[in-house]
């Protein structure tokens, strides 16, 4: 499954695109080993990386964001090193300046983050973060919040990898 870019459009005076969605791709970190307080992704979950690399390779990501985690930061490698940007830090307790960063610059976003941050940063844009995530065994989903120029908010589940 890969997602198509759409055209993102010209910024406006405040950095917002003029006339078009501000879209948003949430996942949670893929599978990571366990023990420590700062565990490294497993094979499968380097692999579910590399599968949200092609996933997302084509959908005109323009910032990729992650907490600054082994885990996260390696689920959003592959990505930022196919699209040859960096990858912005944030801080998981700091989600809704995160949440009104990305509003105000518009574009395309990639947040990788937690069981319980990405549901939250979900809700915090607008969007249906549905059911709580499973934290010992559910790392496949992918969540899509599209904000309309006129403020209002659409958001999918998909799931993506190996189930």
């Amino acid at each position: 499954m890969a997602i198509p870019a759409v055209y993102a459009g010209e910024a406006g005076d405040n950095g917002a695109p003029t006339g078009h969605a501000t879209v948003v791709y949430l996942v949670r970190h893929a599978e990571k080993a366990s023990g420590g307080k700062d565990p490294e992704l497993t094979e499968a979950g380097r692999a579910r990386a590399l599968t949200l690399s092609r996933t997302l390779g084509d959908a005109g990501i323009d910032a990729i964001h992650s907490t600054d985690f082994k885990r996260t930061r390696q689920t959003a490698a592959p990505l930022a090193e196919r699209l040859g940007i960096e990858v912005r830090t944030y801080d998981w307790d700091e989600l809704q300046a995160l949440a009104a960063a990305m509003r105000a610059a518009g574009g395309r976003h990639l947040v990788v983050g937690h069981s319980d941050t990405t549901p939250e940063l979900v809700g915090l844009l607008g969007g249906e973060p549905g059911p709580a995530i499973d934290e010992p065994s559910e790392y496949d989903r992918l969540y899509i919040v599209t904000i309309a120029p006129d403020g209002s908010v659409t958001s999918t589940l998909l799931r993506y990898g190996e189930m």
